[in-house]
């Protein structure tokens, strides 16, 4: 892991910039912890939303959340043709939607975030010792977040959602779905403009664990209310131990 930058630190959580290298590619991340941290304390991995980073809004309220609140480290990278991936940096959300719908198309793309996430998790338990692993992603985060799941054991709980059996990966993500054993809180909008409603409830009833609740509620695919986005952190915290 190499880091990237001085840490900054703001009301008891520490956040710094990291990059590891996976397979010849360079992998950016962030990481948040308590400014108290205990050895082999729980991180959570966290994967953001298509044509959006590491670094999120939503993603940086959940890392906070999880540091200030229930003592819990977390973890987000840069999803393919995102974020610091990009000679731009990502600041055209148009651009980057439309370079990520190529890249999803290319066959490998799955096996490559997945070997990437590893990575990053193998460098972060260097750093912070081999507690217990949870997952947060919606939308993109979930079509990259299953594999994942699917292929790393190390993962014990996750919080999935906004995403179906739908586009050019939807054979990988209805297998991946299957291998998917631990428990899961899975989150739907009812009025989602981007993933077919039908899709959504299908992925959910192909996730392989019988651990699993489905949260819908009504409204489109962004407008998740915001206590359920709260409710992440808690749902992840009591899972891993530290509610």
């Amino acid at each position: 892991m190499e880091w990237i930058g001085e840490p900054v630190s703001e009301r008891g959580v520490r956040e710094q910039r990291f990059d590891v290298q996976c397979e010849g590619r360079r992998v950016p991340g962030i990481l948040w912890r308590p400014d108290a941290s205990a050895e082999d304390a729980p991180l959570v991995l966290l994967g953001h939303g298509g044509s959006l980073h590491k670094r999120a809004d939503y993603i940086l309220a959940t890392a906070r959340r999880l540091a200030r609140h229930h003592g819990i480290s977390s973890i987000a990278i840069d999803g393919p043709a995102h974020g610091d991936r990009r000679a731009d940096g990502g600041r055209d959300p148009g651009k980057v939607g439309a370079d990520f719908d190529d890249a999803w198309r290319e066959p490998s793309v799955t096996d490559d975030i997945v070997a990437d996430w590893k990575t990053a998790l193998d460098a972060a338990q260097a750093e912070l010792g081999s507690g217990p692993v949870g997952y947060f992603g919606l939308s993109m985060g979930t079509m990259m977040g299953v594999p994942l799941i699917a292929a790393e054991p190390r993962v014990s709980a996750a919080v999935l959602g906004l995403m179906g059996l739908w586009g050019p990966t939807r054979a990988r993500l209805s297998a991946d779905a299957a291998r998917v054993t631990c428990p899961v809180r899975f989150l739907a909008q009812w009025d989602d403009e981007i993933v077919p409603r039908d899709r959504v409830l299908e992925l959910f009833d192909q996730l392989g664990t019988r651990r699993k609740s489905l949260h819908a509620h009504p409204g489109k695919h962004v407008e998740v209310p915001p206590d359920e986005m709260r409710g992440v952190a808690e749902f992840l915290a009591a899972q891993l131990g530290r509610s």
